[in-house]
């Protein structure tokens, strides 16, 4: 049977490269992308939202090939100026992305949604896959170091993750609610796709809103996750240390560990074969392939053999 409808559950770099890869490979009207809210936060004023960018510029086809966020050919005229005025820049916008935050932040005071607000600016984009947040409601990722409690942006950008992780928690998860477009696109899934996300502070708050794990585990979809880790290592960002921090194998089986009451496949990179028998004995079918994105085609090539192998089991 084709896989007629496919959510996928993404956030970072490497969530929205495979993202832009099922774009690439389904009828874009097929795909809905849920992204983690968990880093936004407030800079200057304005309402800032990482990872749905992240996403959204992927999808696009304008994100900085360089760095992965963030739009290709910015410039940096207003946070220099911010910085002769004496602010600390240490969250750095381009002119492009400032535009993107100021029509958000102006939306969401007129009383829009965070949804609302992300379909319309996907649609300016010329965007025509679904990209919707986990939630409407404020969650912010809290990292506990030595140096005491931090909000995300201040571990992973202020500080450069360099951070020993004791503990993560989801401030204001409690009161977060799946928006009705989440439950729907769940409902009609055919494939529930994880993405090669942080499973910490990416997929991790996805899962915490209430509601979402039982949407996902009660779902006749085949789920599957492709693990974040090649070797034992992090393409980028801090998931090892996360991991390692919080008492996780770091590897490509601790993070199936991770996902064992809701997934059905797990798919490693050829670097990791030698634990498939492991991550078969947590109860996953294993797919076996590269997992690496260095390019648009590997991406689609990867999300083409996701599909292919769930259209074998469906």
């Amino acid at each position: 049977m084709e896989a007629r409808n496919i959510v996928a559950l993404a956030g970072g770099v490497g969530g929205a490269k495979l993202a832009h890869g099922l774009y690439r490979a389904l009828p874009p009207n097929t795909l809905t992308v849920i992204g983690n809210t968990a880093d936004d936060f407030q800079l200057w004023g304005l309402h800032i939202s990482p990872d749905l960018d992240t996403v959204m510029y992927t999808l696009a086809g304008i994100a900085n090939p360089e760095t992965g966020w963030g739009v290709a050919g910015d410039t940096w005229k207003m946070i220099e100026q911010l910085g002769r005025y004496g602010y600390d820049t240490w969250f750095r916008l381009g002119d492009l992305d400032v535009a993107t935050h100021i029509a958000r932040t102006e939306l969401l005071r007129a009383g829009r949604t965070l949804t609302d607000v992300t379909q319309g600016l996907t649609h300016a984009l010329g965007i025509k896959a679904a990209l919707l947040p986990m939630c409407d409601e404020p969650v912010m990722t809290m990292v506990d170091t030595p140096a005491g409690q931090l909000q995300f942006q201040d571990y992973f950008v202020r500080r450069r993750h360099q951070d020993q992780v004791d503990a993560t928690s989801f401030c204001g998860v409690e009161q977060a609610t799946v928006p009705a477009q989440v439950g729907q696109a769940m409902s009609k899934a055919d494939a529930i796709i994880f993405c090669p996300s942080n499973p910490i502070v990416s997929i991790g708050p996805i899962l915490a809103v209430p509601r979402m794990r039982p949407l996902i585990a009660d779902s006749r979809a085949t789920k599957i996750a492709v693990s974040p880790l090649v070797g034992g290592k992090a393409l980028k960002g801090p998931a090892e240390q996360m991991l390692r921090g919080l008492g996780h194998d770091v590897s490509a089986r601790g993070v199936a560990v991770l996902y064992r009451d809701l997934i059905d496949v797990f798919v490693i990179d050829h670097a990791d074969a030698e634990q498939q028998a492991e991550i078969e004995a947590l109860g996953m079918r294993v797919l076996v392939t590269d997992t690496v994105m260095h390019t648009d085609d590997d991406r689609e090539r990867l999300a083409r053999e996701v599909l292919e192998y769930v259209k074998r089991e469906a």
